[in-house]
């Protein structure tokens, strides 16, 4: 299971549901309900007045009974009998009515509210910051929305309304049956304190039950989202692991199998035997009702028919309320794991009074004053481990930066910083002279564009990803910026142009022409700053050399940073950062560097050479 961000805590697990949980998890379900108390107000009212019309019938049955079948004078009063029945035919079909219309009702505000959850679960996790995404599974992630949100929803569109119907019904019926004869009550009754008590037990074995079921079935849903995807279909092929995906999963679903089996049968041979003594209970009633003759108690014919219809009539809403009780006790885990993500704090977000920039005002200078970061918390005693540590450096606006160093040296760690992807452990980064923590993030993130290491496409057209920078962007807006990125003519040589679907995660286009898609894209935003992550780094040197005469448009009159691994993209940069081990060792022009001899120099040697030992 993984853990929240900063002051997020996690259930650890079923036995954390006490009583104070579960209060706490009512008043959340009920907060849930709030918006929609008329029309909850409304299937209250159908439901009082459903289960009136069927406590009725019965009583109508007694008096059929006694006052028009056998009548103290004898005799069949036909008349009022056919007026009776006519009755309990007109309540019977009223009775059905009401409960279509409070079906209706239920189903509409259950599945509305399962809708409004998903919305705020999703919405709640964008707000969540870089880290708790790069430490938990998508599938994970997925599940939740899909599985645990899911697993909740018969709660509120079946489970509630039956409750509040049968407990009606069990309390009308109940309130009639005493009416009629308390003692055969008693009798019929007898039972229940103790069947009430052992389904209690049963049920918090299955609330343990049903969460690990629901875990189970994240990571199947995980395991689907890491083999199924393009990318690790294609990593299973080259590596000739179908056998052994299928054997994963395989292992997971039959695990998923065992438990769906014992959720289901836990509390089986309970029910069965709650059915039996229900089965068994009119005829201890007809026992009971023969030896209180005997004792010269008043019982009619009437009275016994009503009664016993009665005690059928709640026995399966006793049967129905025990096992809505066991649903209601599963459901309780699966909220928990709901809330537990909606309870977790976003690790990055904006300071009070933060500051929102103007549009148009950015100039894009940047400073960075003693920053240092881990990815890791800071232990309670022993040494941090630093990506970066005690980063001093400053970038003039409209400046073309280079960040280079070796894999692992912090150069993309450092891009991530600036638009506060990640928050710095220590130090401050400024913009234009302003903490970048005093500024709202969405302005800040306004004013940035980034095209990192990997791009991301989404399975939709090329001009519905191009316009995902900007959504107002017309037509000649996005063929200027994929000339820019000279894009647009291998764009034009598709069958359908910009209505092209890429396919997931780009999958129909080159790394080339995904690359300078991300590229195009950036330039339909126009921010001020710019962060090229390897930004070539799918190219080959003809797609590089295109690219960079664009990129070098691009980047007039704006702030730029380049995070480069090879050092002929970088050669013009007006400043070179060299970063080792999360530290800045050296900085200056391509020319200064080199006649350093530090560790650019090496760097830069090392690449000539193996650029030689690949022409050779």
């Amino acid at each position: 299971m993984t853990g929240g961000g900063r002051g997020g805590r996690l259930l650890s697990g079923p036995g954390d549901l006490n009583a104070p949980t579960i209060r706490h998890l009512g008043r959340r379900i009920w907060a849930l309900l709030r918006n929609y108390r008329g029309k909850l107000a409304g299937t209250a009212v159908l439901v009082l007045v459903g289960s009136s019309l069927g406590v009725a019938v019965p009583l109508l049955t007694q008096r059929a009974f006694d006052d028009a079948l056998f009548p103290h004078d004898g005799g069949v009063r036909l008349a009022l009998l056919a007026q009776l029945v006519g009755l309990m035919i007109a309540l019977s079909i009223a009775a059905s009515v009401l409960n279509v219309l409070r079906t209706y009702l239920t189903t509409s505000v259950g599945n509305k509210v399962m809708a409004d959850l998903r919305s705020q679960l999703f919405s709640h996790l964008q707000k969540m910051e870089l880290a708790f995404f790069a430490r938990t599974k998508t599938g994970v992630i997925q599940s939740r929305l899909a599985n645990d949100v899911g697993g909740v929803a018969s709660v509120l569109t079946n489970t509630v309304p039956s409750i509040l119907a049968n407990t009606v019904t069990v309390i009308s019926s109940l309130a009639a049956m005493l009416l009629l004869s308390w003692q055969l009550t008693v009798v019929a009754l007898i039972l229940l304190p103790f069947l009430v008590l052992l389904q209690i037990r049963i049920g918090r074995v299955r609330q343990v039950i049903a969460r690990r079921t629901q875990e189970s079935l994240s990571d199947m849903t995980s395991i689907t989202q890491e083999a199924l995807s393009v990318s690790g279909i294609v990593l299973s092929k080259v590596f000739n692991q179908e056998a052994a995906e299928t054997a994963r999963y395989r292992a997971e679903n039959d695990k998923q199998l065992k438990l769906q089996i014992k959720q289901q049968m836990t509390g089986q041979w309970f029910f069965g035997s709650v059915q039996i003594v229900m089965s068994v209970t009119p005829a201890i009633v007809y026992l009971s009702a023969g030896w209180l003759l005997t004792q010269s108690w008043p019982i009619t014919a009437g009275t016994l028919v009503a009664f016993t219809t009665l005690q059928a009539r709640i026995s399966m809403p006793i049967l129905s309320l025990m096992r809505v009780s066991l649903d209601v006790q599963t459901s309780q885990a699966l909220f928990a794991r709901i809330f537990e993500y909606l309870d977790l704090r976003p690790g990055i977000t904006d300071r009070r009074g933060a500051v929102t920039l103007p549009a148009g005002t950015i100039r894009g200078g940047l400073a960075l004053e003693n920053v240092s970061f881990s990815y890791s918390p800071p232990p309670v005693t022993g040494e941090v481990t630093w990506a970066l540590e005690n980063v001093s450096l400053t970038i003039g606006a409209g400046e073309f930066a280079a960040f280079v160093g070796a894999s692992g040296a912090g150069k993309t760690t450092l891009s991530y910083l600036i638009p506060r992807l990640y928050e710095a452990t220590r130090g401050r980064i400024l913009l234009d002279g302003t903490d970048i923590q005093n500024l709202t993030m969405e302005s800040l993130r306004q004013n940035i564009g980034m095209v990192t290491q990997e791009t991301y496409l989404f399975h939709s057209t090329i001009a519905e990803n191009l316009r995902y920078a900007r959504p107002s962007a017309t037509d000649a807006e996005l063929v200027r910026a994929t000339k820019v990125a000279n894009i647009h003519d291998r764009i034009m040589s598709f069958e359908a142009g910009y209505q092209t679907v890429v396919g997931e995660r780009g999958y129909r286009l080159s790394g080339g022409e995904k690359q300078r898609l991300a590229i195009a894209r950036v330039v339909l935003k126009n921010p001020p700053l710019l962060i090229l992550d390897e930004a070539t780094s799918a190219l080959d040197t003809t797609g590089e050399r295109l690219v960079q005469g664009a990129l070098e448009a691009v980047m007039a009159d704006r702030t730029t940073i380049a995070i480069a691994h090879r050092l002929s993209t970088v050669i013009s940069a007006d400043r070179i950062f060299v970063l080792d081990r999360g530290q800045l060792a050296e900085q200056g022009t391509h020319e200064q560097l080199l006649a350093d001899g530090g560790i650019y120099a090496r760097l830069n040697l090392a690449q000539l050479r193996s650029a030689e030992d690949l022409a050779g």
